[in-house]
C-alpha cells in the first residue's frame, strides 16, 4: 500500500475507529460539578469583536509541538478523563495495578498515558528537551516538583518525647524522620531552581510548602493564625480593620489581665509608628505564632486561642521549617529565578500564607531588587479571596517590598467541599463558578489598575487560567490602561498537556506566555496526576473542547498526507 493511500486509510480509520466524544450543550448549574469552568466562546456580535483578541481557535499554533503520536496520546487521555468509574477510583485502581503488574509495569503504563502528558520527565535532566521545545515557540517553563503531599496520606511524626501544655494538654508528637526528607526536598527546589537558570534565564520555579514541613504541623500553624485573626476581630468591634489605642486597651483587657505597663508595651509594639491606631495588618504580621504563648500568659479564661498554642517543640519545627524555606529563596535570588509558591488545601493556606509574606518582605524588599522574586497564589474560588489580595497589596506597601501575585480558580475542589461536609463546617469555596469568574476576573482588573498607581509601578500577576474568557478580559484591560504585553507586568500560564491553543497563541504573538511544567518520580506525582484528571472530569465541557481541537488537528494532518 502506497504512502498516500496509507495516510488516507489511516485518516478514515481515525474519523470513524476513535471514540470522541461529539460536543453538546450543557444545562446551566449553578455548582462547580455541573458548570464549565473554560469558556471558549467568542460573543457573535459583531460589536463587541475587538480584533486585538487572538484567534484561540487555531490547532495548527495549538498543537505544533505536537508529534503525531503525542497528539493521539493526548485524545486517549482526555478519553479516560471523561470516563467517571476510572477518575473516581483512580487511586484505588493504580493501587491494585501496583499489587497486580508491579511498580515498573505499572509505571511504564503511567508514562505512556497521564504521566508522559501531564508531566516532563522524572528529574531536572528528562525535562530538558520539553523545556527546549517550549522555548522555541515562544513559551516559558515553569518548573514544579509535582510530589504531594497531604496529611491523610503522609505518616503522622513520632518522637520519643511529648510536650506538655499548660492550656492545651494534648501534647504533640512529631517524628524527626520527616524533617530529614524535608530537608532533602530543599535541595530538590534547589536543583530545580538552577534548572530555570539554565535553560531558562529569568524564569519561574515553583514550590509547595507541605513538602519542607508535616501537613499536620501547617494545619496546626494555621488554626493558631486564624484564632488570632478571630481574636482581632472581637477587638474590631465596628469590623474596620483598624481601631484607636484606646479601644484597643479596653477590649484587650475584657480578655487579658496585664498590668498596665505591658499593656502599654504591647501597644506601642503594635503600633510602633505612633499612629494612634492599631490595625489588621500589622497585628497579623507582629502577634505571629512565636508571640502566642506570651500572650496567653495572662488570659483571663482559657479559650481557643490559648487551646491553639504551640509547644516548645513546635516552635521549634516551625523555625526549621522557615530556615528551609529561606534557603531556597536565597538560592532563587542567586540564581535570579522567579519563585511561585503554590496554594494548597484551605487547612493549610493560612500557613502558607504566614511563611510566604515573610519571604516577599525579605526577598522582595525594594532596597534589593527591582522585581519581585517571590509570588504568592491566591484561589478566587475561596471567599473573601479578594480582601485577602487588597490586605496583602497594602502590606507590600506599608513594608517596602514588592507585590507578586499568582492567579488561580483553585484546584481542590472536591476535597474541599468533602472535608467541609464531614467536619460540619461552611465550605470555604464559592458556591457557584459565576461567583469564582467574577472573583476571579475583579482580582485580575483591581491589580491591573493598581499597576498604574505610582506606589505598585512594580507589581506583577501571573493569570495561570485555562479560561479563555478571562484571558481575553486581561488582554482588553491590558490594552485599555496601555500596559505593554512585555514589559512583564502580566503573564499568561496553563498546564502542561491542557489548553495548548491558548499557551502557544500567545507566546507566538509576544505575550509572556508560560508552562506549568510538573515533573518527579512518577509514584510520588501520583496524587497530581489524579488531581489533573478529576479537574478535566469535573470540567466535562472543557474535556469534550480538547478533544474536539485534537480530533480537528489529526483529521487535518492525516488529510495533508493524504493530499
Amino acid at each position: 500500500m502506497s504512502s498516500h493511500r496509507l495516510g488516507g486509510h489511516f485518516a478514515r480509520k481515525l474519523k470513524h475507529g476513535l471514540c470522541f466524544y461529539r460536543a453538546r450543550r450543557l444545562k446551566s448549574s449553578t455548582t462547580f460539578a455541573h458548570s464549565q469552568i473554560i469558556n471558549y466562546s467568542r460573543s457573535n456580535n459583531s460589536d463587541e469583536f475587538d480584533s486585538s483578541i487572538p484567534d484561540f481557535n487555531d490547532t495548527r499554533a495549538a498543537y505544533a509541538p505536537k508529534t503525531n503520536m503525542q497528539l493521539l496520546r493526548a485524545a486517549l487521555v482526555f478519553k479516560l478523563c471523561n470516563i467517571s468509574f476510572l477518575v473516581e477510583h483512580a487511586d484505588r485502581l493504580q493501587n491494585l495495578s501496583r499489587r497486580i503488574l508491579g511498580g515498573i509495569i505499572t509505571d511504564k503504563l503511567l508514562k505512556a498515558t497521564v504521566f508522559g502528558h501531564f508531566c516532563a520527565g522524572e528529574d531536572e535532566q528528562s525535562i530538558r528537551p520539553t523545556l527546549s521545545t517550549l522555548q522555541n515557540y515562544g513559551v516559558g517553563g515553569i518548573l514544579d516538583y509535582a510530589a504531594e503531599s497531604d496529611s491523610e496520606t503522609r505518616k503522622p511524626y513520632k518522637s520519643s518525647h511529648t510536650t506538655s501544655l499548660s492550656y492545651n494538654t494534648a501534647g504533640k508528637v512529631y517524628d524527626y524522620e520527616s524533617e530529614a526528607t524535608c530537608d532533602q526536598h530543599v535541595e530538590v527546589f534547589q536543583s530545580c531552581i538552577r534548572s530555570v537558570q539554565e535553560v531558562s534565564p529569568g524564569g519561574f520555579a515553583a514550590i509547595k510548602v507541605t513538602a519542607l514541613g508535616n501537613p499536620k504541623l501547617l494545619e496546626r500553624i494555621s488554626i493558631i493564625i486564624t484564632e488570632a485573626k478571630n481574636l482581632f476581630a472581637k477587638l474590631d468591634k465596628k469590623r474596620t480593620g483598624r481601631i484607636t489605642r484606646e479601644e484597643f486597651e479596653q477590649g484587650y483587657r475584657s480578655f487579658f489581665s496585664d498590668d498596665d505597663e505591658r499593656v502599654k508595651d504591647l501597644i506601642d509594639y503594635l503600633d510602633y509608628k505612633n499612629s494612634g491606631h492599631v490595625d489588621y495588618v500589622t497585628w497579623s504580621k507582629r502577634i505571629t505564632p512565636k508571640e502566642i504563648p506570651r500572650l496567653i500568659a495572662t488570659c483571663r479564661e482559657v479559650g481557643p486561642l490559648a487551646h491553639s498554642s504551640p509547644t516548645d517543640e513546635e516552635l521549634e519545627l516551625i523555625d526549621a521549617m522557615s530556615q528551609r524555606a529561606h534557603k531556597i529563596a536565597e538560592e532563587a535570588v542567586r540564581c535570579k529565578t522567579r519563585l511561585l509558591v503554590d496554594a494548597e488545601q484551605a487547612r493549610f493556606q493560612p500557613a502558607i500564607d504566614n511563611l510566604v509574606l515573610e519571604l516577599q518582605q525579605t526577598y522582595n524588599a525594594m532596597d534589593k531588587t527591582n522585581a519581585p522574586i517571590v509570588f504568592n497564589t491566591y484561589q478566587c474560588y475561596r471567599k473573601g479571596e479578594l480582601d485577602c489580595i487588597r490586605a496583602d497589596l497594602q502590606r507590600s506597601d506599608r513594608y517596602n517590598y514588592h507585590f507578586g501575585a499568582k492567579l488561580v480558580r483553585g484546584a481542590y475542589m472536591e476535597s474541599e467541599r468533602a472535608r467541609a461536609k464531614e467536619m460540619e463546617y461552611p465550605s470555604p469555596i464559592y458556591d457557584t463558578i459565576d461567583q469564582t469568574h467574577q472573583c476571579y476576573n475583579d482580582a485580575v482588573e483591581f491589580l491591573l489598575k493598581q499597576r498604574k498607581e505610582e506606589s505598585y509601578k512594580s507589581l506583577e500577576i501571573v493569570c495561570a487560567t485555562h479560561n479563555q474568557e478571562s484571558i481575553e478580559k486581561a488582554i482588553k484591560l491590558m490594552s485599555n490602561l496601555g500596559i505593554d504585553k512585555q514589559n512583564g507586568t502580566i503573564s499568561f500560564a496553563q498546564l502542561l498537556g491542557m489548553s495548548d491553543n491558548l499557551t502557544f497563541k500567545l507566546g507566538g504573538l509576544g505575550y509572556q506566555a508560560y508552562k506549568y511544567v510538573p515533573y518527579g518520580k512518577v509514584d510520588e506525582v501520583t496524587p497530581y496526576l489524579i488531581r489533573r484528571a478529576q479537574e478535566n472530569s469535573a470540567m466535562l465541557g472543557n474535556s469534550k473542547r480538547e478533544l474536539e481541537f485534537l480530533k480537528n488537528e489529526i483529521m487535518r494532518r492525516f488529510s495533508a498526507i493524504r493530499l
